[in-house]
This record gives structure tokens, C-alpha cells and sequence, in this order.
């Protein structure tokens, strides 16, 4: 520019001079107005373009949110779903070691059972029970190969559960207490009062009758085994005194009793050969009488 008017200004007069700066200046103008004019025609355009692209873009933005939401929602299914897998899968196994622990000291039981009164014992595992009101049995998986033998005794931890009265090569039948055909002959521990428990045919509950109304017999004595009949050693639990009564016409008692083990619980018992332990306890008293 400055070189322009330089050439103008030596060959030119003033009055071109003047001309060529006012055309200078109006061109300028010009442009810069233009210029603001563009510029408000963009600001006026993005305007009124910015709700259209704001309000095309929500489609957008709601698809890419419920897309993010959907997949945090299976993320959160799949991390609960492993959860509670993993809580069912622990809370098995805290059972498991609940359930072990119990066979545990039920086991334990059986054999302080077995060391307080029989040398020889076979621990047996029920394969069936039958509980009805007139025939009360449990199978066992020991039979004949195992020397069980018909009206062999059988307990559990807690004292009798009842007597052999069929066996094959591999089961054996047992009829509980509370089979109505039961019949164990029992004395009171605290006295030694001598009876016989029968079965009911009611899972809970046996009866002693034939005791007279001057009996020295009350409720919530123990019943063990007398050894009468050979069939059981002396000394087992059977019952506990529940009920006496006496009618006023009636010159015997009417006795109640609740077996000490639960019939319709557990899975293993015991099978125990008295003569053995009899045995062992006349080898016992000859010595101390050799003595």
C-alpha cells in the first residue's frame, strides 16, 4: 500500500491521491461490513439451527443411555446371579459341615454306647422305614453274612430301638419298640421295680400295665433293661415315666411312657451280641472270685 501511494504521489496530484485513499477506505468498509454481516448471519443460523441438532441428537443420547443402562443391568444380573450361586454354593457347604459334625458326635455316641456294654458291635445304616400304626419296622444293611441273627438287640446313642426278627444274606428287619407286638422286660433305675414295656403302635409313646396301685413308680423315672429273657443285657435306656394313673375301679396302674431314642430319626444304629458281653463279664467276676 505504502509503495502504491509512494508511485501515485510522484506522477499523480493530490487530487488522485485523495481519490484512491477515499476508494481505499470504501472498500474497506465494505469488507468489514461483509464481514459482520456474515458473522451475524452464522450466529443468527446457529440460532435457529441449535434446537433442531439439540432435539435430534436427544434420539442419540437416549439410545447410548438406555444402551449404557441395559448394559450395567445384565452387568448387575450376571455379577447377582454369580452371588447368589456363590451363597447357595457357601451355605451348602456350611450345611454340610453342620450335617458332618452331627454325624460326628452321633457316631461317637454310638461307640461310647458299644464300649460301655458289649465287646463286639456292627454299626448298620437304614435302608427303609416303615412307621405304620400296626406294623413299626426299619431295614438294615447288615444281614446273616454278618452274623446278625434273629432277636439280636439293637440301640443307637440313646439307648434301645428294638429287636431282629428277619434277616437275609445282606438286610436284616428290625421291629421297633412301639410295634404293637414289642414286648422289653424293664426295671426302674432309681429302684429296681420290674415290669414290661409294650408297644402302642404310636411312634411316641409305650405302656408298662400290670403294676399294682401300691407300685413305687413316678413320672419321669428312667426304664432301663432288666436282662430278663436274655435278649437284652441289663442296663440299656429304654423310657422314661410320662403318666401314672389309676382308676378307682381298677387295681392296677396305667402307665405311660415316652422311648428315650427318636424312632423316626438318625441313620445309623448299633447291633450288639450280648452273649459276648455276658461272657465277658462272667470271665470278669471268676477272676475277681479266683482272686
Amino acid at each position: 500500500m505504502r509503495e502504491l501511494l509512494r508511485r501515485l504521489g510522484g506522477a499523480a496530484p493530490a487530487t488522485v491521491r485523495i481519490i484512491v485513499l477515499i476508494a481505499l477506505s470504501v472498500s474497506m468498509m465494505l469488507i468489514d461490513y461483509r464481514t459482520q454481516q456474515l458473522e451475524r448471519l452464522r450466529n443468527i443460523l446457529q440460532t435457529v439451527v441449535y434446537p433442531i441438532m439439540f432435539v435430534s441428537s436427544i434420539p442419540r443420547e437416549v439410545i447410548y443411555g438406555v444402551t449404557g443402562s441395559m448394559e450395567k443391568s445384565e452387568n448387575l444380573q450376571t455379577n447377582n446371579e454369580s452371588l447368589r450361586q456363590e451363597n447357595l454354593l457357601l451355605r451348602s457347604r456350611l450345611k454340610k459341615l453342620h450335617s458332618l459334625e452331627a454325624d460326628n458326635r452321633r457316631l461317637k455316641r454310638l461307640l461310647g454306647q458299644s464300649d460301655q456294654i458289649a465287646e463286639r458291635v456292627l454299626l448298620a445304616e437304614l435302608v427303609e422305614v416303615s412307621l405304620e400304626p400296626y406294623t413299626q419296622q426299619i431295614s438294615l444293611n447288615k444281614g446273616s453274612r454278618d452274623d446278625v441273627y434273629v432277636g439280636q438287640p439293637v440301640i443307637n446313642g440313646d439307648g434301645v430301638i428294638g429287636q431282629v426278627v428277619h434277616t437275609s444274606q445282606f438286610q436284616s428287619t428290625v421291629t421297633l419298640l412301639t410295634d404293637p407286638s414289642s414286648a422289653v422286660p424293664v426295671m426302674v433305675m432309681r429302684n429296681g421295680l420290674r415290669g414290661v414295656l409294650f408297644g402302642t403302635g404310636v411312634r411316641n409313646r409305650l405302656t408298662m400295665p400290670y403294676l399294682t396301685a401300691d407300685a413305687d413308680i413316678r413320672v419321669g423315672d428312667l426304664l432301663i433293661t432288666s436282662g430278663m429273657g436274655g435278649r437284652f443285657p441289663t442296663g440299656y435306656p429304654v423310657a422314661t415315666v410320662t403318666d401314672v394313673e389309676q382308676e378307682p375301679s381298677d387295681e392296677f396302674l396305667t402307665i405311660n411312657t415316652l422311648p428315650v431314642t427318636q424312632l423316626d430319626h438318625g441313620r445309623e444304629v448299633l447291633l450288639i451280641w450280648p452273649e459276648v458281653a455276658e461272657t465277658r463279664k462272667d470271665k470278669v467276676l471268676q477272676e475277681l472270685v479266683d482272686e
